[in-house]
């Protein structure tokens, strides 16, 4: 089943933030959240688009402040220009050796998952069944001292399709109380699901991919809703 644009309702238009709101609301999240270094990081915002620049010291630390400013109502997209300059010395050898410990430990990783390093960037290989998986590998190693970038390239295992699968991510999506389903157009390829249509902000388009990956039968998901502005 599927939702046509011309189905979809209409909502009284919401004032959106100016560009000058829009910084001052950024930085006062990056200040709210926790880990996070505000006095390092500079924000401005153009067209609702956030710009961050500065030096963080950890990969963990960009990624937070990232989630940070694409979370502030208004925010339609992100221009990130942090850098990751740890103050740690440590040796592409050494740094593995930390990253291959904290994968082997974590509970609910399947074992199959590999993991190089070349200056700093972690690379993650490797089959997983599900998403949670990848999206765990990845937040295993991005807090470690030393990791400067994470690049993720598990691949989900093949899985069969389902008849019902668009079915299944529409109620999915329904029972999401961050997404308003009604704007959001669903259609589904086999073991691919493709999302379009318009939401609110960013945090909305990212939840209706995270009820898209709850299926079983889903081995990707090409996010195509863009934040209406």
């Amino acid at each position: 089943m599927t939702i046509s644009p011309e189905a979809i309702s209409h909502h009284e238009p919401e004032e959106w933030p100016t560009d000058a709101e829009l910084q001052r609301h950024v930085r006062e999240e990056l200040e709210w959240t926790p880990g996070v270094d505000s006095a390092r990081i500079g924000v401005s915002a153009h067209h609702g688009v956030v710009h961050l620049d500065g030096a963080v010291a950890e990969a963990a630390q960009a990624a937070a402040a990232r989630d940070a400013a694409l979370r502030v109502r208004g925010a339609a997209g992100l221009v990130d220009g942090l850098v990751v300059a740890s103050d740690a010395e440590l040796t592409d050898e050494a740094l593995v050796e930390r990253v291959l410990h904290a994968l082997r430990h974590t509970v609910a990783l399947p074992p199959e998952i590999r993991s190089t390093v070349h200056e700093g960037t972690v690379t993650l290989s490797g089959p997983a069944r599900w998403q949670f998986e990848r999206e765990l590998a990845e937040r295993t190693v991005v807090h470690l001292t030393g990791v400067r970038a994470v690049r993720n390239d598990i691949e989900l295992t093949e899985r069969p399709s389902a008849a019902d699968t668009t079915e299944r991510v529409r109620a999915a999506l329904l029972r999401n109380a961050s997404v308003d389903a009604r704007t959001i157009v669903v259609r589904v390829s086999g073991t691919e699901v493709v999302l379009e249509g318009r939401v609110r902000s960013y945090a909305e388009r990212q939840q209706a991919a995270i009820a898209a990956w709850s299926s079983p039968h889903v081995t990707q998901v090409h996010n195509r809703i863009h934040i209406q502005a």
